[in-house]
């Protein structure tokens, strides 16, 4: 999200601080590296599942990445979906699967649901500067914070009449609307 923000360098170093992790994953330190040319890259993936996916994206061809992308995207959420490790609580902080993960399954009245966005994968269309357009309208890629002053890219949803799963299934047509920060902070 940092990189999306454009935040400030000061506050771009303190979070690196915080961060750390240098040289320890491959895909974070290449994202990171597009910001500060000197992060020693590492050479493994610490969760190939589903980064493997962001990664190769990133190393294909130009022509084959907005494919990949959506492909990433798409298989994001299912792939998340990895059990704890074995003898935890599933409530413990040690897990593969976020402890999000199921946040809003029941709606939005679930405690602490903030939506299922796939910062990552913007991340990326930031650092390396990819064509997201096919990415546009999923309901996990929050296009909206590369375009704050730009048209929503996703449809307005009617929660009240369309079962969750109609919904997912719904056409990518964006209907024009104020964007994401537009209607956040109040600008037309």
């Amino acid at each position: 999200m940092a990189l999306a923000l454009e935040i400030s360098d000061e506050y771009w170093q303190r979070l690196l601080a915080l961060i750390g992790n240098e040289g320890e994953d491959e895909l974070l330190d290449r994202i990171i590296a597009s910001r500060c040319p000197g992060r020693r890259i590492g050479i493994k993936l610490c969760h190939p599942k589903p980064y493997q996916r962001l990664l190769d994206t990133i190393n294909a061809a130009p022509d084959q990445q907005p494919r990949l992308l959506a492909d990433f995207v798409r298989h994001w959420y299912e792939e998340l979906n990895r059990p704890p490790k074995p003898g935890l609580s599933e409530m413990t902080a040690m897990y593969d699967r976020p402890y999000w993960y199921t946040y809003g399954n029941k709606g939005l009245h679930d405690s602490g649901y903030f939506g299922r966005w796939c910062i990552e994968a913007v991340a990326v269309v930031k650092a390396f500067g990819l064509d997201d357009s096919v990415c546009l309208g999923h309901e996990h890629y929050p296009g909206d914070l590369l375009r704050p002053s730009g048209p929503s890219t996703h449809l307005l949803r009617d929660t009240e009449t369309q079962p969750q799963a109609a919904q997912s299934k719904s056409p990518i047509a964006p209907a024009p609307r104020p964007g994401l920060w537009s209607r956040l902070l109040g600008k037309r």
